[in-house]
């Protein structure tokens, strides 16, 4: 990648390809006419000509290089989590100083006050806006506008802020969740951050293409976001606080029902690698699909040899993806029963299978490909994606062949990305967790509401597809006081804003481990071993569960248990 070809990154006449190259350039020659973009000594995005992207590039290069798209996870939480019972101990009065917070999302309203310091300058340490090109992009990223530090404080000073600094959250998302996490204290409003005195990074993520948005046949105008941009996202946040040797928590309040929902996407292991380090903590909101009735699940009966599944499609669906994932090492298989009766006999297994349907008495295309061994996963992957699908009762066989139980999981989109009328008529409500939610090292973050400890209904839930326990916690997340783009306070529901909540809370964590100096080489395993473990549970529950994880948090608990370990060594 040159500067001079850095226009493809965002020109919607080429579109983006997410290969695991391992540092072997020569997988890239799989790809004519492509201009490589190395993201670290794993990953590289790759930007090919629009056209080359069709409707059989899943069974040419597999289904893992084409990036995810992601979509919002949102719509008095400190005394809940015992986050004032613990300010109040003059030892233990931690407020984040020292400690950055990052968040890829929206990007931030910087003119708030609640982002500034007392004497007025701002707490963004960097802001990439992905939307904005110029010649100030980070540099090897080739895309966007960096402003640091001593751009925002000039443009704070100018009556027209935004001629010196343009970057906006339109959405309002981003502003939310920083604000929930180290909003300056403002009593008038009866409203402060879980760490006020934190520092910020922040990553404004670009709208995903159009190519991309149209091969998983995602509605128009919808808000998504793809998995690379968030990648890029993370490295910049990573490596912008080591520049600061400083420890930061990332916080990621986005998520998508794509994937095998088992952690081994390429978000999710980057997250992983990255959660890993001495003085870097992720939390992960879980999303808000529980109740959505997007998730189906089903061992197939071996003495009929198959399991029947039906989805009802709403009026109005333009269209949609559907993803299949059977458990190895049996093989798996459909056909279709459509609304008007049309039938599509069993499609037979095969390593690759990439069909186009047409139906007769109806506009409906299915476009299926079946991957017999998931790059990522080993697992067969079955995807289906809908254009002008007929209203009513779709019925699909799924056959499994082998000697083992056969399992799958089915998943429609999350979010806005397919409407409500769409849903499976006997859906699962658990292993619904939205990626990169199921990363085995990150904090999973589920939402309840601190008015009456009731989970919040449309909370996913986990497990993991692979049983991997997700959530580990819970925060609160229902009616929880966010700034609005207005500089005022708005309600606001869901994991992200639990998510916000939770990492405010690692934050806390980071300040007395590492700037303190009681527990320096701390990272996010750690932190999360010390929320388990002061979690709040319910008698009348067993931990962990796939609804609450491990419990809730509650920050002075961690550090009353972490108090009585120090006493319990410490010589006398």
């Amino acid at each position: 990648m040159t500067a001079e070809e850095r226009y493809k990154i965002t020109s919607n006449d080429y579109t983006d390809i997410l290969v695991e190259y391992n540092r072997n350039t020569r997988i890239f020659d799989r790809f004519p006419n492509s201009t490589p973009h190395i993201m670290n000594d794993r990953f590289a995005v790759l930007y090919i000509p629009v056209g080359q992207l069709t409707s059989r590039s899943i069974s040419q290069f597999g289904y893992s290089i084409i990036p995810a798209v992601f979509g919002l996870n949102s719509e008095r939480s400190l005394e809940a989590s015992n986050i004032i019972r613990l300010r109040r101990l003059p030892t233990f009065n931690l407020r984040g100083e020292g400690v950055l917070l990052g968040f890829i999302d929206t990007g931030i309203d910087y003119t708030n006050p609640i982002f500034t310091h007392a004497d007025g300058t701002t707490k963004i340490m960097a802001l990439w806006d992905q939307t904005i090109e110029s010649d100030k992009y980070p540099v090897p990223y080739y895309y966007g506008t960096q402003y640091l530090a001593d751009d925002i404080n000039q443009a704070l000073k100018s009556n027209n802020p935004y001629d010196i600094v343009p970057s906006k959250d339109d959405i309002g998302h981003g502003t939310m969740l920083a604000g929930i996490a180290a909003g300056n204290e403002v009593p008038a409003s009866d409203f402060s951050g879980v760490v006020p005195d934190s520092d910020l990074i922040i990553v404004k993520l670009k709208q995903a293409k159009t190519s991309i948005m149209n091969f998983y046949v995602l509605p128009e105008g919808v808000i998504g976001y793809q998995e690379n941009d968030i990648m890029w996202g993370v490295q910049y946040v990573v490596e912008h606080a080591r520049s600061l040797h400083r420890p930061v928590v990332i916080c990621i309040g986005v998520g998508s029902s794509q994937g095998s929902h088992d952690g081994r996407g390429a978000l999710s292991s980057l997250l992983s690698v990255n959660g890993n380090f001495p003085g870097v903590a992720v939390c992960i909101a879980a999303g808000n699909e529980g109740n959505s009735r997007r998730h189906f699940y089903a061992e197939i009966d071996k003495d009929i040899g198959y399991s029947t599944v039906e989805l009802n499609v709403g009026d109005n669906e333009p269209g949609f993806s559907m993803e299949l994932w059977g458990t190895a090492p049996n093989t798996y298989s459909i056909d279709i029963l459509s609304p008007a009766g049309e039938y599509i006999p069993r499609i037979a297994e095969s390593l690759r299978v990439n069909r186009d349907i047409s139906f007769v008495f109806e506009k409906t295309t299915i476009t299926i490909d079946y991957q017999m061994v998931e790059s990522a996963t080993g697992d067969q992957l079955i995807i289906m994606r809908f254009r002008n699908p007929t209203p009513g009762i779709w019925r699909f066989q799924v056959y499994g062949r082998g000697d083992l139980r056969s399992t799958f999981n089915i998943w429609l989109p999350m979010g806005k990305f397919i409407t409500e009328n769409t849903y499976f008529v006997q859906s699962d409500p658990y292993t619904t967790i939205t990626s990169p939610g199921n990363s085995l090292i990150p904090i999973t973050v589920t939402a309840y509401n601190p008015d009456n400890n009731t989970l919040y209904q449309r909370a996913s839930r986990g497990f993991s597809r692979i049983n991997v326990v997700k959530p580990e916690i819970a925060a609160p997340g229902v009616n929880i006081q966010a700034p609005t783009l207005d500089h005022g306070f708005t309600n606001m529901t869901g994991t992200s804003a639990a998510a916000a909540h939770a990492a405010g809370a690692a934050a806390i964590i980071f300040e007395w481990g590492i700037v303190k100096g009681n527990y320096p080489g701390i990272d996010t395993v750690e932190v999360k071993k010390f929320m388990i473990r002061g979690a709040d549970k319910n008698p009348g529950l067993v931990y962990p569960n796939r609804d609450w994880g491990y419990g809730i948090l509650d920050v002075y608990n961690v550090f009353d248990i972490l108090r009585v370990e120090f006493q319990r060594v410490t010589p006398r």
